[in-house]
């Protein structure tokens, strides 16, 4: 199989995977969000330790210092920091609004995060932001005010929540792309997942709940689903670059349009769907302006 064609496979997985996500989510309804945090960030900590303690492609990192491996670097502990922080305000807004919206609605807002990463790379990491990048987010936020169609009443509070994620997402992806050459990507899933456990164990205490049977194969389901759309987003970029695959990701809204018309039949609005085209197009436009930018630069 070839690398391409293995990228590809990996991202595809991943996507469907964190859709399937999204559904436990939904499905769990009114089920304490930080509790749905708390086992989704435990059930993937567990799986990075795991492939980092075990996996025989860390055994050389091993050797040279454990620790090192699983906490990753003293230099790096404060992006490593910051990546988690925006990480977990992320996961638990994204978690409130997929308790609420439509499964496509959600998706659709959540897709704006890409555009963001050139703002936050403007913003953190001192790269250039272009005319077209900064077109494309004023673009991307009407697609999302047509899909939030604003009311200014408290029914606004899950399509914010799911904006808010995306705005988190796109500062911890940020992050992400500055760690990726100084730390293994295990590393990175391991620090956010421990982070986001231990940060969200205060909001869990005041309003456990003991699932039942049933809340317990959703939770599994959870930590399961995210360790496998991490894991299959980390190999896809082994095998191809970021900017070759990662347009991939937005069959996600089909994937969850699909899963939320079969379980809940919940079919968007008109005004949902052109704002989710317009979202679209504007990242799909961020896309191929980053690739060609890539492709000069290599000239």
């Amino acid at each position: 199989m070839k690398d391409r064609t293995k990228a590809l496979t990996f991202i595809l997985t991943s996507t469907l995977s964190f859709s399937f996500m999204g559904a436990f989510v939904k499905a769990l309804g009114d089920f304490p969000v930080a509790e749905k945090v708390f086992f989704r960030n435990t059930i993937s900590m567990i799986v990075a330790f795991s492939i980092l303690s075990f996996s025989k492609k860390y055994s050389a990192q091993r050797k040279d210092g454990y620790l090192k491996l699983v906490f990753g670097q003293i230099s790096n502990q404060k992006f490593l920091l910051i990546r988690s922080v925006f990480g977990l305000l992320g996961v638990a807004f994204h978690f409130y609004a997929l308790s609420k919206l439509y499964l496509a609605d959600s998706q659709m807002l959540n897709r704006t995060s890409p555009v963001f990463v050139s703002l936050f790379a403007f913003l953190f990491l001192k790269e250039k932001l272009s005319k077209l990048q900064i077109s494309t987010i004023f673009i991307a936020l009407i697609g999302a005010v047509m899909v939030i169609k604003p009311k200014f009443d408290y029914t606004i509070l899950p399509a914010l929540g799911a904006f808010g994620a995306a705005i988190m997402a796109g500062a911890a992806y940020t992050f992400v792309r500055f760690l990726r050459s100084k730390e293994f990507p295990e590393t990175i899933i391991f620090y956010f997942s421990l982070f986001s456990m231990i940060g969200s164990l205060p909001f869990v205490i005041p309003v456990y709940i003991i699932p039942n049977d049933h809340q317990w194969i959703l939770l599994f389901g959870i930590g399961l689903t995210a360790s496998i759309g991490q894991i299959g987003l980390t190999h896809a970029y082994r095998y191809a670059k970021a900017s070759e695959v990662s347009i991939y990701t937005y069959t996600g809204i089909i994937f969850s349009a699909l899963i939320g018309f079969f379980l809940w039949d919940e079919i968007s609005d008109l005004t949902s769907i052109l704002g989710g085209i317009i979202i679209i197009l504007s990242a799909v436009t961020v896309f191929y302006h980053n690739n060609k930018k890539e492709r000069i630069s290599q000239v």
